[in-house]
Protein backbone atom coordinates (compact mmCIF):
# COMPACT_ATOMS: atom_id res chain seq x y z
CA UNK A 1 0.00 0.00 0.00
CA UNK A 2 1.31 3.62 -1.19
CA UNK A 3 2.69 6.03 1.54
CA UNK A 4 1.09 9.76 2.07
CA UNK A 5 3.17 12.39 3.27
CA UNK A 6 1.77 15.38 5.12
CA UNK A 7 3.36 18.61 5.91
CA UNK A 8 2.03 21.81 7.30
CA UNK A 9 3.17 25.41 6.64
CA UNK A 10 2.81 28.54 4.25
CA UNK A 11 6.03 28.46 2.42
CA UNK A 12 4.97 26.16 -0.21
CA UNK A 13 8.73 26.00 -1.77
CA UNK A 14 9.98 24.67 1.28
CA UNK A 15 7.41 22.33 1.86
CA UNK A 16 7.49 20.95 -1.32
CA UNK A 17 11.25 20.39 -1.11
CA UNK A 18 10.70 18.12 2.14
CA UNK A 19 7.76 16.46 1.08
CA UNK A 20 10.32 15.47 -2.06
CA UNK A 21 13.21 14.60 -0.13
CA UNK A 22 11.73 12.45 2.60
CA UNK A 23 9.70 10.61 0.16
CA UNK A 24 13.27 10.01 -1.89
CA UNK A 25 10.94 10.82 -5.16
CA UNK A 26 14.25 10.90 -7.20
CA UNK A 27 13.60 7.32 -7.46
CA UNK A 28 10.62 7.31 -9.37
CA UNK A 29 12.16 9.13 -12.32
CA UNK A 30 13.85 6.73 -15.02
CA UNK A 31 17.23 6.67 -15.60
CA UNK A 32 17.63 9.40 -17.88
CA UNK A 33 14.19 10.05 -18.32
CA UNK A 34 12.02 13.34 -18.56
CA UNK A 35 10.15 15.27 -15.40
CA UNK A 36 6.73 16.91 -16.47
CA UNK A 37 4.94 18.94 -14.10
CA UNK A 38 1.30 19.17 -14.48
CA UNK A 39 -0.11 21.54 -12.49
CA UNK A 40 -3.77 22.99 -11.89
CA UNK A 41 -4.67 26.10 -13.95
CA UNK A 42 -8.32 26.06 -14.95
CA UNK A 43 -8.84 29.60 -14.54
CA UNK A 44 -6.64 33.16 -14.73
CA UNK A 45 -6.41 33.81 -11.05
CA UNK A 46 -3.98 34.27 -7.83
CA UNK A 47 -3.41 30.71 -6.13
CA UNK A 48 -4.60 32.43 -3.17
CA UNK A 49 -8.01 32.38 -4.74
CA UNK A 50 -8.46 28.64 -3.96
CA UNK A 51 -8.66 27.62 -7.25
CA UNK A 52 -4.87 27.39 -8.57
CA UNK A 53 -1.57 25.72 -7.99
CA UNK A 54 0.70 27.92 -5.81
CA UNK A 55 3.97 28.64 -8.12
CA UNK A 56 5.95 27.72 -4.78
CA UNK A 57 5.08 24.18 -5.60
CA UNK A 58 6.66 24.16 -9.02
CA UNK A 59 9.87 26.01 -8.01
CA UNK A 60 10.32 23.29 -4.91
CA UNK A 61 9.85 20.69 -7.68
CA UNK A 62 11.96 22.16 -10.28
CA UNK A 63 14.78 22.96 -7.85
CA UNK A 64 14.76 19.65 -6.50
CA UNK A 65 14.93 17.14 -9.49
CA UNK A 66 17.32 19.40 -10.90
CA UNK A 67 19.55 18.98 -8.02
CA UNK A 68 19.02 15.27 -8.05
CA UNK A 69 20.49 15.81 -11.82
CA UNK A 70 17.46 15.81 -13.74
CA UNK A 71 17.92 17.61 -17.01
CA UNK A 72 14.74 17.56 -19.14
CA UNK A 73 11.95 19.24 -16.80
CA UNK A 74 9.34 21.43 -17.93
CA UNK A 75 5.82 22.14 -17.04
CA UNK A 76 2.64 21.38 -19.15
CA UNK A 77 -0.85 22.32 -18.54
CA UNK A 78 -3.64 23.24 -20.43
CA UNK A 79 -6.36 25.35 -18.99
CA UNK A 80 -10.30 24.77 -19.06
CA UNK A 81 -12.56 25.53 -22.15
CA UNK A 82 -12.56 28.83 -22.62
CA UNK A 83 -9.88 30.60 -21.05
CA UNK A 84 -6.53 31.29 -22.18
CA UNK A 85 -3.41 29.37 -21.03
CA UNK A 86 -0.18 31.77 -21.13
CA UNK A 87 -2.65 34.55 -19.11
CA UNK A 88 -3.94 32.50 -16.75
CA UNK A 89 0.23 31.06 -16.09
CA UNK A 90 1.09 34.67 -16.15
CA UNK A 91 -1.60 35.34 -13.35
CA UNK A 92 -0.45 32.24 -11.49
CA UNK A 93 3.41 33.57 -11.17
CA UNK A 94 4.31 30.59 -13.53
CA UNK A 95 5.76 32.60 -16.02
CA UNK A 96 8.63 34.10 -13.22
CA UNK A 97 9.40 30.72 -12.22
CA UNK A 98 9.97 28.82 -15.61
CA UNK A 99 12.56 32.39 -16.32
CA UNK A 100 14.07 31.89 -13.13
CA UNK A 101 15.10 28.32 -13.49
CA UNK A 102 14.95 28.34 -17.49
CA UNK A 103 12.39 25.54 -17.57
CA UNK A 104 10.09 25.46 -20.80
CA UNK A 105 6.58 25.83 -20.68
CA UNK A 106 4.19 23.99 -22.86
CA UNK A 107 0.31 24.64 -23.29
CA UNK A 108 -0.65 21.25 -24.17
CA UNK A 109 -4.25 23.35 -26.01
CA UNK A 110 -1.47 23.27 -28.73
CA UNK A 111 0.55 19.72 -28.29
CA UNK A 112 -0.22 17.06 -30.15
CA UNK A 113 -2.32 14.05 -29.50
CA UNK A 114 -2.47 10.28 -29.53
CA UNK A 115 -6.00 8.14 -28.66
CA UNK A 116 -5.55 5.86 -26.20
CA UNK A 117 -8.10 2.76 -25.59
CA UNK A 118 -9.60 2.34 -22.42
CA UNK A 119 -12.51 0.90 -21.00
CA UNK A 120 -15.01 3.75 -22.56
CA UNK A 121 -13.37 3.76 -26.05
CA UNK A 122 -10.31 5.40 -26.92
CA UNK A 123 -9.53 9.01 -25.42
CA UNK A 124 -6.90 11.77 -26.61
CA UNK A 125 -4.53 12.19 -25.14
CA UNK A 126 -1.82 15.00 -25.26
CA UNK A 127 1.58 13.40 -26.16
CA UNK A 128 3.53 15.69 -23.72
CA UNK A 129 1.77 14.26 -21.08
CA UNK A 130 1.95 10.57 -22.29
CA UNK A 131 6.19 11.05 -23.24
CA UNK A 132 6.98 11.93 -19.90
CA UNK A 133 9.35 9.96 -18.27
CA UNK A 134 7.86 10.60 -14.87
CA UNK A 135 4.76 13.11 -14.82
CA UNK A 136 4.43 14.65 -11.35
CA UNK A 137 0.32 15.59 -11.57
CA UNK A 138 -0.01 18.69 -8.96
CA UNK A 139 -3.56 19.05 -8.30
CA UNK A 140 -5.82 21.58 -6.15
CA UNK A 141 -8.27 19.73 -3.48
CA UNK A 142 -11.36 21.41 -4.01
CA UNK A 143 -14.65 21.48 -4.05
CA UNK A 144 -16.49 21.26 -7.91
CA UNK A 145 -19.95 22.53 -8.64
CA UNK A 146 -20.71 18.74 -10.99
CA UNK A 147 -18.29 16.41 -9.09
CA UNK A 148 -18.58 17.54 -5.73
CA UNK A 149 -14.61 17.36 -5.42
CA UNK A 150 -12.10 17.44 -7.51
CA UNK A 151 -8.29 16.46 -6.92
CA UNK A 152 -5.59 14.08 -8.82
CA UNK A 153 -7.52 11.95 -10.78
CA UNK A 154 -9.55 15.01 -12.27
CA UNK A 155 -7.01 17.18 -12.93
CA UNK A 156 -5.70 14.82 -15.14
CA UNK A 157 -8.61 16.36 -17.75
CA UNK A 158 -5.72 19.36 -18.64
CA UNK A 159 -3.62 16.83 -20.36
CA UNK A 160 -6.83 16.64 -23.03
CA UNK A 161 -7.19 18.74 -26.16
CA UNK A 162 -10.30 20.81 -25.41
CA UNK A 163 -12.34 18.86 -28.28
CA UNK A 164 -11.85 16.07 -26.00
CA UNK A 165 -12.70 17.85 -22.50
CA UNK A 166 -16.29 19.10 -24.48
CA UNK A 167 -16.76 15.16 -25.39
CA UNK A 168 -16.36 14.22 -21.46
CA UNK A 169 -18.95 16.53 -20.20
CA UNK A 170 -21.19 15.67 -23.25
CA UNK A 171 -20.59 11.70 -22.15
CA UNK A 172 -21.27 12.38 -17.91
CA UNK A 173 -17.79 12.96 -16.65
CA UNK A 174 -17.75 10.14 -14.21
CA UNK A 175 -16.89 7.37 -15.95
CA UNK A 176 -14.35 9.24 -18.44
CA UNK A 177 -12.64 10.62 -15.40
CA UNK A 178 -11.93 7.13 -14.40
CA UNK A 179 -11.00 5.85 -17.16
CA UNK A 180 -8.62 8.91 -18.18
CA UNK A 181 -6.97 7.98 -14.76
CA UNK A 182 -6.17 4.58 -15.54
CA UNK A 183 -4.83 5.84 -18.75
CA UNK A 184 -2.57 8.35 -18.21
CA UNK A 185 -0.21 6.99 -15.30
CA UNK A 186 1.20 9.69 -12.80
CA UNK A 187 3.77 8.77 -11.02
CA UNK A 188 4.27 11.29 -8.11
CA UNK A 189 1.53 13.77 -6.93
CA UNK A 190 1.64 16.66 -5.02
CA UNK A 191 -1.49 17.89 -3.73
CA UNK A 192 -1.98 21.89 -2.81
CA UNK A 193 -4.08 22.10 -0.02
CA UNK A 194 -2.84 25.43 1.25
CA UNK A 195 -6.50 27.19 0.64
CA UNK A 196 -8.77 24.89 -1.87
CA UNK A 197 -12.03 26.35 -2.31
CA UNK A 198 -14.91 25.23 -0.23
CA UNK A 199 -17.44 24.10 -3.19
CA UNK A 200 -16.53 25.93 -6.52
CA UNK A 201 -13.56 24.72 -9.45
CA UNK A 202 -12.92 28.62 -10.06
CA UNK A 203 -12.43 29.84 -6.45
CA UNK A 204 -13.88 32.25 -4.76
CA UNK A 205 -14.56 30.78 -1.07
CA UNK A 206 -10.69 29.55 0.02
CA UNK A 207 -10.39 27.69 3.24
CA UNK A 208 -6.59 28.04 4.59
CA UNK A 209 -5.44 24.30 5.86
CA UNK A 210 -1.98 25.53 4.74
CA UNK A 211 -1.40 21.58 4.18
CA UNK A 212 -0.04 19.83 1.37
CA UNK A 213 0.50 16.02 0.82
CA UNK A 214 2.33 13.43 -1.43
CA UNK A 215 1.46 10.45 -2.53
CA UNK A 216 1.84 7.62 -5.78
CA UNK A 217 -1.33 6.22 -5.97
CA UNK A 218 -4.41 9.11 -7.80
CA UNK A 219 -6.83 6.78 -6.36
CA UNK A 220 -5.78 6.83 -2.88
CA UNK A 221 -4.63 10.26 -2.91
CA UNK A 222 -8.73 11.23 -3.93
CA UNK A 223 -9.87 8.80 -1.32
CA UNK A 224 -7.77 10.65 1.22
CA UNK A 225 -9.19 14.09 -0.09
CA UNK A 226 -12.53 12.79 0.37
CA UNK A 227 -11.60 12.57 3.98
CA UNK A 228 -10.58 15.81 4.67
CA UNK A 229 -13.18 17.49 3.13
CA UNK A 230 -15.98 15.38 4.97
CA UNK A 231 -16.91 13.31 2.37
CA UNK A 232 -17.30 9.48 1.62
CA UNK A 233 -16.32 8.26 -0.83
CA UNK A 234 -19.46 7.40 -2.56
CA UNK A 235 -20.12 11.38 -3.19
CA UNK A 236 -17.20 11.40 -5.52
CA UNK A 237 -18.72 8.89 -7.85
CA UNK A 238 -15.48 8.62 -10.30
CA UNK A 239 -12.43 7.60 -7.39
CA UNK A 240 -14.33 3.92 -6.52
CA UNK A 241 -15.03 3.24 -11.01
CA UNK A 242 -11.45 4.80 -11.14
CA UNK A 243 -10.57 1.48 -8.87
CA UNK A 244 -12.34 -0.57 -10.40
CA UNK A 245 -11.16 0.08 -13.42
CA UNK A 246 -7.17 -0.21 -12.32
CA UNK A 247 -6.14 3.38 -11.63
CA UNK A 248 -5.45 2.67 -8.35
CA UNK A 249 -6.90 1.69 -4.43
CA UNK A 250 -9.35 3.53 -2.29
CA UNK A 251 -7.48 1.93 0.78
CA UNK A 252 -5.68 3.56 3.58
CA UNK A 253 -4.92 3.72 6.80
CA UNK A 254 -3.65 6.01 9.59
CA UNK A 255 -0.65 3.73 9.19
CA UNK A 256 -0.27 4.60 5.70
CA UNK A 257 0.28 8.38 7.08
CA UNK A 258 3.13 9.73 7.74
CA UNK A 259 2.95 13.33 9.00
CA UNK A 260 6.46 15.70 8.66
CA UNK A 261 5.72 18.12 11.26
CA UNK A 262 2.73 19.47 13.47
CA UNK A 263 -0.44 20.90 12.76
CA UNK A 264 0.59 23.60 14.57
CA UNK A 265 2.89 24.54 11.75
CA UNK A 266 -0.09 25.37 9.52
CA UNK A 267 -0.70 28.68 11.55
CA UNK A 268 -3.56 29.94 13.29
CA UNK A 269 -6.54 30.36 11.39
CA UNK A 270 -6.95 33.84 9.15
CA UNK A 271 -10.07 35.68 9.22
CA UNK A 272 -13.19 34.17 7.59
CA UNK A 273 -14.66 35.09 4.41
CA UNK A 274 -18.29 36.15 4.39
CA UNK A 275 -19.13 32.24 3.30
CA UNK A 276 -17.31 30.78 5.73
CA UNK A 277 -18.70 33.31 8.26
CA UNK A 278 -21.96 32.03 8.14
CA UNK A 279 -20.90 28.54 8.97
CA UNK A 280 -19.18 28.95 12.03
CA UNK A 281 -21.88 30.98 13.79
CA UNK A 282 -21.37 28.61 17.03
CA UNK A 283 -17.99 27.86 17.25
CA UNK A 284 -15.91 29.09 19.68
CA UNK A 285 -12.61 29.46 18.43
CA UNK A 286 -9.56 30.33 20.37
CA UNK A 287 -6.20 30.08 18.88
CA UNK A 288 -7.25 27.26 16.20
CA UNK A 289 -4.31 25.88 13.44
CA UNK A 290 -5.58 26.56 10.32
CA UNK A 291 -5.35 22.38 9.92
CA UNK A 292 -7.88 22.02 12.61
CA UNK A 293 -10.26 24.46 12.04
CA UNK A 294 -10.12 24.16 7.97
CA UNK A 295 -11.27 20.48 9.22
CA UNK A 296 -14.36 21.26 11.12
CA UNK A 297 -15.42 24.19 8.09
CA UNK A 298 -15.58 21.64 5.46
CA UNK A 299 -17.26 19.72 7.82
CA UNK A 300 -19.92 22.10 9.04
CA UNK A 301 -20.36 22.67 5.33
CA UNK A 302 -20.78 18.92 4.24
CA UNK A 303 -23.24 17.81 7.11
CA UNK A 304 -25.47 21.15 7.85
CA UNK A 305 -26.80 19.74 11.30
CA UNK A 306 -23.38 20.69 12.81
CA UNK A 307 -24.77 24.38 12.33
CA UNK A 308 -26.61 23.71 15.10
CA UNK A 309 -24.12 22.44 17.76
CA UNK A 310 -22.28 24.48 20.44
CA UNK A 311 -18.72 24.05 18.87
CA UNK A 312 -15.27 24.81 20.80
CA UNK A 313 -11.85 24.12 18.64
CA UNK A 314 -8.45 26.28 19.81
CA UNK A 315 -5.35 25.77 21.67
CA UNK A 316 -6.94 28.20 23.96
CA UNK A 317 -9.52 25.74 25.09
CA UNK A 318 -6.51 23.14 26.14
CA UNK A 319 -6.58 22.33 29.75
CA UNK A 320 -10.06 23.59 30.73
CA UNK A 321 -13.29 21.81 31.25
CA UNK A 322 -15.94 23.09 28.47
CA UNK A 323 -19.51 23.49 29.07
CA UNK A 324 -22.12 20.09 29.12
CA UNK A 325 -23.28 20.44 25.66
CA UNK A 326 -19.92 21.26 23.78
CA UNK A 327 -18.65 19.71 21.53
CA UNK A 328 -15.04 19.52 21.15
CA UNK A 329 -13.03 19.72 18.38
CA UNK A 330 -9.24 18.39 18.58
CA UNK A 331 -6.87 16.65 21.21
CA UNK A 332 -6.80 20.90 22.32
CA UNK A 333 -10.50 20.37 23.29
CA UNK A 334 -10.66 17.08 24.93
CA UNK A 335 -12.11 18.78 28.39
CA UNK A 336 -15.40 18.74 26.58
CA UNK A 337 -17.60 15.67 27.35
CA UNK A 338 -17.66 14.76 23.72
CA UNK A 339 -14.57 15.45 21.76
CA UNK A 340 -13.61 14.83 18.03
CA UNK A 341 -10.23 13.14 18.90
CA UNK A 342 -7.46 14.20 16.39
CA UNK A 343 -4.77 16.46 15.78
CA UNK A 344 -6.17 17.55 13.73
CA UNK A 345 -9.21 14.97 13.26
CA UNK A 346 -10.65 14.21 9.56
CA UNK A 347 -13.15 16.44 8.65
CA UNK A 348 -15.27 12.96 7.69
CA UNK A 349 -14.80 12.40 11.60
CA UNK A 350 -16.07 15.60 12.60
CA UNK A 351 -18.93 15.48 10.43
CA UNK A 352 -19.88 11.76 11.94
CA UNK A 353 -19.92 13.28 15.30
CA UNK A 354 -22.72 15.65 14.34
Amino acid sequence: MSRIYNIYGDNTHAMTLKLLEESNAINLVPSGGSVALKPNLVVAGSPDNGATTHSGILSGCIEYFHDNGVKDISVIEGSWVGDDTSRAMKRAGYDEVCKKYNVPFYDLKRDKTRKVNTQIGNIEICERALNAGLLVNLPVLKGHCQTVMTCALKNLKGCLPDREKRRFHAIGLTRPIAALGAALKTGLIIVDSICGDLDFEEGGNPVHTNRMYLGTDPVQIDSYGCSLMGLDLDDVKYIRIAESFGAGSTSFTDKDIINLNSPENAGKYPRPSGRVAGLIKNVHEDSACSACYAALVRALYANSSGRRKNIYIGQGWKGKILPENALGVGLCCSGAKSCVKGCPPSAKAISESF
